[in-house]
């Protein structure tokens, strides 16, 4: 083996730590943001961000767009179940209160629907997977009830908005994974921000609150711009990206596996950061609905 194809491979073998350790870090960013701007003007700033950068390097690369409208179709609906249902859902959710080690924890819960799903098209559920199933919602219920009440960060709204984010991030892994042809993952990830901002924009502009670029000394909101900056560069350029390859490398089940490693990777930077405590019932809770899920993909494999 050359010694330029053992550093792909080397690569290829970091995707996915270098995926979970980015996906994580959109929660924490969406604590630094959502002070200062409302969810869905800052995601539509993102995505005309993101779009910004995508089309000079698809140009200068000469890079190839979808070939037929029909995977221009598949494209903008994955774009806007990924980008509009999936982050607004979260950025939304903490914009209304929640922690972000819960809500990863409540869209962590995918790998579990997605193994459920696609085993129930081929055959029927086994014991395991449902045991696996009950392991998982066992474990988030013990988060959540605690955080439920006075003072708690969970209320009914942020929790459904949660809940939409996983819903989307499912329905679209699924769809991504069934319908979009492979192609140029920047051609792609182009294609799927316009559809999001076709969808986000009309319902940023409803938003009353505006976003505070600058502070009251008019200087530059630097928690702002920095998340911002990270968003683009980071998450959309980079996370986004990577969850595109690979989708398109692996089966949806191998996929989702690794997103349930982002709540705890989540619920330690949110420590760190912002000092959202880690209770023995919230490790309990974590310990619970990984090892569900590792139920239910194992048996899904």
């Amino acid at each position: 083996m050359s010694p330029a194809s053992g550093d792909n491979v080397s690569l290829i073998r970091a995707m996915p730590l270098v995926f979970v350790l980015i996906w994580s870090t959109g929660f924490i960013v969406a604590r630094y943001g959502m002070p200062h701007a409302p969810p869905l003007s800052f995601l539509a700033w993102r995505y005309v961000f993101s779009i910004l950068c995508f089309l000079p390097w698809i140009v200068l690369a000469r890079v190839v767009w979808p070939a037929t409208r029909t995977q221009w179709w598949h494209l903008g609906v994955t774009g806007v179940l990924m980008h509009v249902g999936y982050l607004g859902g979260v950025w939304a959710a903490v914009k209304a209160g929640m922690g972000s080690g819960l809500v990863a924890l409540v869209v962590g819960l995918q790998p579990v629907m997605t193994a459920v799903w696609l085993s129930a098209q081929g055959s029927s559920v086994t014991r395991r997977q449902w045991l696996g199933l009950a392991l998982g919602f066992t474990g988030l219920v013990l988060v959540v009830a605690r955080k439920f009440g006075s003072g708690g960060e969970a209320t009914v709204l942020n929790l459904s908005l949660a809940v939409l984010a996983l819903l989307s991030i499912t329905v679209g892994t699924l769809y991504q994974k069934q319908f979009v042809a492979p192609c140029d993952v920047r051609s792609a990830n182009a294609v799927q921000l316009m559809a999001a901002l076709m969808v986000t924009l009309p319902l940023a502009l409803l938003e009353s609150e505006d976003m505070r670029w600058t502070l009251a000394n008019g200087a530059v909101n630097v928690e702002l711009a920095a998340a911002m900056a990270w968003s683009v560069l980071g998450l959309t350029l980079g996370g986004s990206s990577l969850l595109y390859l690979l989708i398109q490398r692996g089966a949806a089940t191998s996929v989702t596996t690794l997103l349930y490693l982002v709540p705890p990777t989540t619920a330690l930077m949110a420590w760190l950061l912002f000092d959202e405590p880690i209770t023995l019932l919230t490790v309990a809770g974590t310990v619970l609905t990984a090892l569900g899920v590792s139920l239910v993909v194992r048996t899904a494999r």
